[in-house]
């Protein structure tokens, strides 16, 4: 994406909030307008209308999702380290509030804008399956765990939809909630064991 300048940089923060807030259909430009403090004029000169400044708010948003994501350190050589960490790093950047509110307004207006739709797929949960890969690539050559009968890809996909799945479905249908720190633990040691009782060494030899 290119780097906005500083009037572009206040709208899209202020179409943030608002998109967020009440989604695409009932977000309105004198809204942004108004949490942007600028004149009508300085804002249609930006963004023709409110389906691009609506697209620019979801590149933004995924940029700043997979930068997130890349960013996750792993710890080679103990991959049951290294996928609770991505673990928890991934559940604190999806069930986080601003997190939930992109995926609600992301899968909610998927219909009208799909190719932004497929984007948020592409940096959100795409991204992370392959980071995941990449690390179990890494284990199995090391001998760690063994992911032939599914291949590294699919394994990656197992284990990203059991960390996300619970969590992110219980968030979604209690907004007022937000899960404790121990909770996510738990979703995150749940998957890792599963997992590497799949996938592990011990579970592969007998």
């Amino acid at each position: 994406m290119p780097t906005p300048n500083d009037k572009e940089l206040t709208i899209l923060k202020a179409a943030t909030l608002v998109f967020l807030a009440h989604g695409f259909s009932a977000a309105t430009t004198d809204m942004i307008q108004r949490e942007a403090g600028v004149s009508k004029a300085t804002m249609y000169a930006c963004f023709p209308n409110k389906e691009a400044m609506f697209a620019a708010v979801i590149e933004r948003q995924c940029a700043t999702m997979r930068a997130t994501i890349q960013a996750i350190e792993t710890s080679p050589g103990n991959i049951a380290r290294t996928l609770t960490d991505i673990g928890m790093s991934y559940l604190e950047l999806v069930l986080s509030p601003e997190g939930l509110a992109l995926y609600r307004v992301a899968v909610a207006e998927a219909p009208r804008f799909p190719d932004l739709g497929r984007r948020f797929y592409l940096a959100g949960p795409r991204a992370v399956t392959a980071l995941v890969a990449t690390r179990l690539s890494a284990a199995a050559q090391a001998g760690e765990i063994n992911v032939q009968t599914f291949g590294v890809e699919a394994a990656a996909g197992l284990f990203i939809s059991m960390v996300r799945g619970e969590g992110q479905v219980e968030s979604l249908t209690h907004p007022g909630a937000q899960p404790s720190t121990a909770q996510k633990d738990h979703w995150v040691r749940l998957a890792v064991t599963t997992f590497l009782g799949a996938f592990g060494g011990v579970a592969q030899s007998r």
